[in-house]
């Protein structure tokens, strides 16, 4: 982290947070099975717990980029859902100061019945802007997303190359203190990943805070200056991307 950032004021912070969940080897669907369950001196439902993240700590400065790195199944989701208010943790804090904005699934968010315009409109609603401020944005909406009349279509009739476009061009023009994204820089063309690099350093520069999940640690260094590799829901390492990568990809 730059010295400039260490003095700025935290925009994410997780504080020793664990995040259970739970499997069910029988669960009763009946007031029946739960009465019989209850005179056989059975529990009614048998679940164990498992851990997606135990002692979760994460500190990112106003201003600050992080990438969430790790394999499939390490957590580093969970957290991302965590940080965005998704999920609850089970034990621990998770403090998030000023708007956020997530493009955590492709599609998530999106009513599949409306069309690209109303979502961005109704998403910009559910941010917090008036119908004054999203007018004055749906221009940049429509530049950015570039998909021309697919916009008057409704959004099940996408491609997953068209949702991330829209889905991105809508986070960004709400202009969110804080920015999630969940390996969106891997879907889409070229160009689309190349303008998606190039806003993002504009929403830095600007003073936005950045945290991304990314298993591109090439495209995401662009953008992040430090990293926190999960591993089996612990925290691996910390430092500046460029170390963590070194030590990450050294392992797999």
């Amino acid at each position: 982290m730059s010295q400039k950032l260490s003095n700025q004021p935290l925009a994410v912070e997780c504080r020793n947070v664990t995040k259970k969940f739970f499997f069910y080897e029988h669960r009763s669907t009946s007031l029946k099975e739960v009465f019989i369950r209850k005179l056989q001196l059975k529990p009614a439902h048998v679940k164990r717990p498992e851990f997606m993240l135990s002692g979760f700590n994460l500190k990112v400065p106003k201003g600050g980029a992080v990438a969430l790195v790790g394999s499939n199944g390490s957590g580093k989701s969970t957290a991302l859902r965590l940080i965005a208010g998704v999920y609850k943790p089970t034990e621990g804090s998770v403090n998030v100061r000023g708007r956020v904005a997530a493009v955590i699934e492709l599609g998530a968010g999106f009513h599949p019945e409306l069309t690209g315009i109303e979502n961005a409109r109704l998403y910009g609603a559910v941010m917090g802007l008036t119908r004054k401020e999203i007018t004055q944005r749906m221009p940049e909406i429509e530049a950015f997303a570039d998909i021309g009349n697919f916009l008057e279509v409704p959004v099940k009739y996408y491609s997953s190359g068209m949702q991330a476009r829209l889905a991105f061009a809508v986070t960004l023009c709400v202009k969110p203190d804080v920015l999630l994204l969940d390996e969106v820089l891997a879907v889409g063309d070229h160009s689309f990943r190349k303008k998606c690099l190039e806003r993002l350093k504009v929403f830095q520069s600007d003073g936005g805070t950045l945290v991304v999940v990314s298993h591109d640690l090439n495209t995401t260094a662009e953008v992040c200056s430090d990293a926190v590799w999960i591993d089996k829901g612990q925290v691996r390492l910390e430092g500046p991307i460029e170390e963590v990568r070194e030590a990450y990809e050294a392992e797999s």
